[in-house]
């Protein structure tokens, strides 16, 4: 089933459909996934996210290995990391989502509806929401992780909000070196700079990352970059398939 207009444009619509009928947003955006038809907003975003190489990009990613996932909001990044995780769980794989975004019931139903409403799959990613998350709490809970583990941070620009946490620079230096010495694979979501211009090029690359403190890029060994239906893996784009 083809969408009428991309993801990101349905939100603005759902946002706009919240304010001038006075409803509750995950009511607006319901109601646009209707008229999409689609019983809900959570299957038009497991159906939109399903066409994304997930399978593909895991099987490149390496042992140690750090990957960058970035988009500008709506764009399906944080898709991308959940669906990751749950072809991490089907190749027998631990599977840890480490969120600063959502709340446990928040990232379970988005979870559950991106596995089809199958509690088998989605319920074998641990989800954890503590506000202590940073680089220190991550590597002590992943200390036990056997190689090949999968690990989705969300996100990276928030590691170091509190004043009281590392540096955004010398956190990612530690999970990069934790990930080399145990095997784990790290998966960072990314926010992408508002002075990206999808108009000027169709995807955003490494310059686009938002830095709001300093931090050496150099660090991540992969990236994958999404707009508009669209996915960059390592500076080989491929388009979603649509219907």
């Amino acid at each position: 089933m083809k969408l009428s207009a991309p993801v990101h444009q349905l939100k603005r619509r759902a946002k706009q459909l919240a304010r001038d009928e006075k409803i509750a947003w995950h009511e607006a955006l319901d109601r646009v996934a209707r008229a999409e038809g689609f019983a809900a907003w959570s299957l038009l975003s497991a159906r939109q996210s399903a066409k994304t190489p997930a399978k593909e990009i895991l099987s490149a990613l390496s042992h140690g290995d750090l990957l960058l996932l970035g988009a500008r909001p709506g764009h399906g990044k944080t898709l991308l990391g959940l669906q990751l995780l749950l072809d991490a769980v089907d190749d027998g794989r631990r599977a840890v989502f480490f969120t600063l975004e959502y709340s446990a019931r928040e990232a379970e139903d988005r979870i559950r509806a991106l596995a089809g409403g199958a509690s088998g799959r989605g319920g074998a990613i641990e989800i954890v929401t503590s506000d202590a998350i940073d680089a220190d709490y991550i590597v002590r809970y992943l200390a036990d992780a056997p190689r090949g583990t999968l690990a989705v941070i969300d996100y990276l620009q928030i590691l170091d909000q509190p004043r009281h946490k590392p540096v955004l620079s010398d956190q990612v230096l530690t999970l990069r070196d934790f990930a080399r010495k145990t095997g784990v694979v790290l998966a960072f979501i990314s926010q992408i700079d508002r002075s990206f211009e999808p108009d000027r090029k169709a995807l955003p690359d490494i310059r686009d990352v938002r830095l709001p403190n300093r931090l050496d890029l150099g660090l991540f060994s992969k990236a994958c970059f999404l707009h508009d239906g669209a996915v960059d893996f390592n500076g080989r784009a491929a388009a979603i398939p649509r219907e």
